[in-house]
């Protein structure tokens, strides 16, 4: 069974898209600089803080087919970036490219939508109303005062899931939405843990689930920190009626794993549960370069990151003896 999932799970789109970013990972300059490429924002040192700055771009499909859950997604993964590596957002620009004034309307409509739930405003950005398709991406900036980075895992860390299960599975993507009818005052004050846990030093390293699903955003995870994992797929929290392989790939709207030193597992899983949000041990984190499969007494190789790279992007020397990570 696990050889039938591990199978299914490598030919998911997620890992696949994940490993066209290769290209862009052989194009950016080398830098010795202690925040390299291949985190979810880059960062820039700015006084006694960081600005961060990221982008999306959202899939032609769901442009065509959904633009106002487009325009909302959009808005909702940048946040969720921001937030990710211990920071606040500030303001968000656009890009967006349409055949109609429907179309934009409707974009528009879901990105403002959003904006006003996270209070993130929309400040600017390009619009080409006469284009020969429609396409959508979304930038945004923010700041941190502490750092949660992909780069500074450690073997022994523990490896903990923070993922709201108060929403349901969108009816034809691997998408688990928990946000469009959620209370926004609620929604700003869950994702405000993370740059508590970064500013608390509970936390060592962090990265939101993306459309890689729970099993690609642990890969990036470990190439960034140059380590392995062992995951036991047994303690994945996962929503009623949703089929483990079905989750392993889901995009949820709100999920994080994340690398914890042991003595600070227990109070970071306290401090999400006093949210009413599911905070699980589902591994941790090893000195290997495989992340191991744990599933009803059987366990496999999944991927060996020191013979085929993901993202291509993996940790500069001595970047985890920086006093910045």
């Amino acid at each position: 069974m696990l050889d039938a999932l591990a199978a299914q799970l490598h030919r998911s789109l997620g890992l696949l898209h994940k490993q066209d970013i290769q290209l862009i990972a052989k194009h950016l300059p080398n830098s010795p600089s202690p925040f390299p490429p291949g985190d979810d924002c880059a960062v820039i040192p700015d006084g006694e803080g960081y600005l961060l700055l990221a982008a999306e771009g959202m899939m032609p499909f769901l442009v065509e087919r959904e633009p106002w859950f487009a325009g909302w997604c959009a808005v909702m993964v940048n946040v969720s970036d921001i937030y990710a590596m211990g920071g606040r957002p500030i303001a968000v620009v656009d890009t967006l490219w349409s055949s109609s004034p429907d179309q934009s309307q409707r974009l528009l409509e879901g990105m403002q939508a959003a904006a006003h739930t996270y209070q993130v405003p929309i400040v600017g950005g390009h619009t080409n109303g006469h284009s020969p398709y429609n396409a959508l991406s979304v930038a945004i900036l923010g700041r941190a005062t502490h750092l949660l980075t992909s780069f500074a895992a450690q073997p022994g860390d523990r490896l903990l899931m923070a993922i709201d299960l108060r929403g349901k599975m969108h009816p034809q993507y691997p998408f688990w939405n928990a946000a469009t009818n959620a209370d926004p005052v609620r929604l700003r004050a869950d994702l405000a843990l993370l740059p508590h846990l970064a500013e608390a030093q509970w936390c060592r390293a962090g990265k939101d689930i993306s459309n890689g699903g729970t099993i690609g955003t642990l890969l990036m995870l470990l190439e960034t920190s140059g380590c392995g994992a062992i995951l036991n797929l047994d303690r994945i929290p996962i929503p009623p009626d949703v089929a483990l392989e079905q989750w392993l790939v889901c995009f949820p709207s709100y999920g994080f794993l994340l690398s914890v030193p042991a003595e600070h597992g227990a109070a970071v899983k306290t401090l999400f549960a006093d949210r009413h949000l599911v905070c699980a041990d589902i591994g941790e984190i090893t000195a290997s370069s495989q992340l191991l499969l744990h599933h009803q007494e059987a366990s496999i190789v999944f991927w060996d990151l020191s013979e085929h790279p993901l993202t291509g992007f993996s940790p500069p020397p001595g970047i985890k003896d920086s006093p910045c990570i």
